[in-house]
């Protein structure tokens, strides 16, 4: 089995051929840059060509124009990918398998996945841009969800309407069940949410700030950043299994 630096060290391989002249698999290619890319750890360290580049000829497009010489594009790869190489020869890089279970979940809607990959890589770098991300998860489960469902909503509606109606698309609302421990837990869940869209408009880059404003740290994202994507997750893996049972 093929390790984190083997995939890293196979990558970098990929883009010196290409750019020298050789040739490569762009399946192969494209398959070991998502597998990367759904690795958040990973993600972060990756150079800018690789998210900006799903095929090779988009990288050789990159490549050809910047350095004339072969010499200079390997030398130019091998800075790019050089401390996330020794990062992970030194095992300083920590698995975040959290943070990898919930993108192996979102990866098949598009939308959601960008929502939250961005919260991801802005969690530590940009705290409040994070936290409006957060909430921009949820929003966009939420309207994949109802979409698919073909059920209507108003763009007008706040993050808790939007969440309380597909809760109830899905049979999580807290007043579809009658088991106590059941309603509680549900009833948990909208107070997440409630406390998401709160945390939005307190601490995030949505909306000018005075003064006195509260400039949210880290952990304030963090916390944000993964509240909302458990609650993704579990609400696309629900709507999922559904649509199983219903085919």
């Amino acid at each position: 089995m093929m390790t984190r630096l083997d995939k890293v060290r196979q990558l970098q391989n990929i883009f010196i051929a290409r750019a020298t002249g050789g040739d490569h698999s762009d399946g192969e290619y494209r398959k070991l840059r998502l597998e990367l890319l759904r690795d958040s750890a990973i993600r972060e360290r990756l150079p800018q060509f690789v998210i900006d580049c799903d095929d090779l000829s988009k990288f050789w497009g990159f490549i050809k124009p910047k350095f004339g010489t072969y010499e200079e594009r390997r030398m130019f790869i091998w800075e790019e990918f050089g401390s996330l190489i020794a990062s992970l020869e030194q095992n300083i890089i920590v698995a975040q398998p959290a943070d990898d279970d919930i993108s192996a979940i979102l990866i098949n809607t598009e939308q959601v996945h960008i929502a939250w990959q961005k919260a991801l890589e802005r969690r530590n770098q940009d705290p409040e841009a994070a936290i409006t991300m957060a909430r921009t998860l949820i929003e966009s489960v939420c309207k994949h969800i109802l979409d698919e469902a073909g059920i209507v909503y108003s763009d007008k509606y706040d993050l808790p309407k939007l969440y309380y109606e597909t809760a109830k698309q899905l049979n999580l609302a807290p007043e579809q069940h009658q088991e106590e421990v059941f309603k509680q837990i549900l009833g948990g869940c909208q107070t997440v949410i409630q406390g998401l869209g709160t945390l939005r408009n307190k601490l995030s880059d949505a909306h000018g700030k005075g003064k006195k404003a509260i400039k949210p740290s880290p952990r304030h994202a963090a916390l944000a950043v993964n509240l909302a994507g458990s609650m993704a997750a579990f609400l696309v893996a629900t709507w999922e299994e559904r649509l199983s049972k219903a085919t």
